[in-house]
């Protein structure tokens, strides 16, 4: 599913969430009547966690904690330690590199979809896999497949219903900073992890939310979204033919969906995760280009056949 911070703030419109409430609630049934043991869930951050100053590509979280950003949950979250180090030995042992964090900090990529399908983000054991979307450079999208790959082998020796969860995307190029373009301030803060303040808090979701107010009118120089190729992408995901992604460049991506588009990294490495127990089937598929939101905003319930 994607995520949005404008889902937890003033702007849009009563209609819009109300629609997406909706589709949210369709997956969270799905969820429940699953009744997932453990959730595996692959998500991007925001510079909220990590940092230029170490910038891994993937990473296993064997202890977290919500930064609280956009009125999501701050705090720890319910990590199954042993099952995330176990999980890291296997996905480096398919010759996949991967880091590990014993104190990870995750932002609304993360906690919000667990807010959204459990009602509270320490509701079930989770174990967090960070994927780089926004720190060029990126590498290429065929290593997202085999990170899902190796952790979707890890996870059929479970004796476990897991639920694996995607979050991000689709097309969207909300203001985000990089090494080229930030200010000293901000430069600081994406290098070195310097926190930030209440009051920068505060600034950063002012600008949020008037970014998306000028987006949604039209009166915005942000990369429009394009319905087009997220619809491409779905369809993609919808058919299981998940190697045609491996043509996908980097800068395709970008140029087509926006610089926050890298972001179907996630889908793709759930996916793949899903596809190793075989060909799958979607049953929720939702869409909306959601300008309000600042996305394309998409959600996919998918099992084994």
């Amino acid at each position: 599913m994607s995520h949005s911070p404008l889902l937890n703030l003033p702007g849009p419109s009563r209609d819009l969430l109300d629609d997406v409430g909706g589709a949210i609630a369709e997956a969270r049934r799905f969820v429940e009547g699953y009744a997932p043991d453990l959730v595996v869930i692959f998500s991007p951050d925001h510079y909220n966690g990590f940092f230029y100053k170490v910038m891994p590509p993937f990473c296993i979280g064997l202890s977290a904690k919500g930064v609280g950003d956009y009125g999501t949950h701050a705090g720890p979250l319910d990590v199954h330690e042993q099952l995330a180090t176990e999980c890291a030995n296997a996905v480096l042992g398919a010759g996949v590199d991967v880091a590990v964090s014993a104190g990870m900090d995750v932002d609304h990529g993360t906690v919000q979809p667990l807010e959204k399908l459990f009602g509270d983000a320490t509701g079930v054991p989770v174990i967090p896999i960070f994927v780089n979307a926004i720190a060029a450079p990126l590498g290429p999208l065929h290593r997202c497949r085999a990170l899902g790959a190796a952790v979707g082998d890890f996870l059929a020796a479970l004796d476990k219903r897991v639920l694996v969860l995607g979050s991000g995307g689709l097309s969207h190029s909300p203001p985000v900073p990089t090494l080229a373009t930030a200010p000293p301030a901000v430069l600081e803060r994406i290098v070195r992890g310097r926190p930030m303040t209440s009051e920068q808090r505060q600034a950063r979701q002012s600008a949020v939310i008037e970014a998306a107010r000028t987006f949604a009118c039209g009166d915005s120089e942000l990369q429009p979204l394009n319905p087009a190729w997220d619809h491409r992408f779905l369809e993609i995901i919808d058919g299981g033919r998940l190697t045609e992604l491996d043509g996908w460049s980097n800068p395709f991506i970008a140029h087509e969906g926006g610089g926050s588009a890298q972001e179907i990294r996630t889908w793709v490495a759930a996916f793949s995760a899903l596809a190793t127990a075989g060909p799958y089937r979607t049953a929720v598929r939702y869409y909306k280009p959601a300008p309000e939101l600042i996305a394309g905003f998409a959600i996919r319930t998918a099992v084994p056949q």
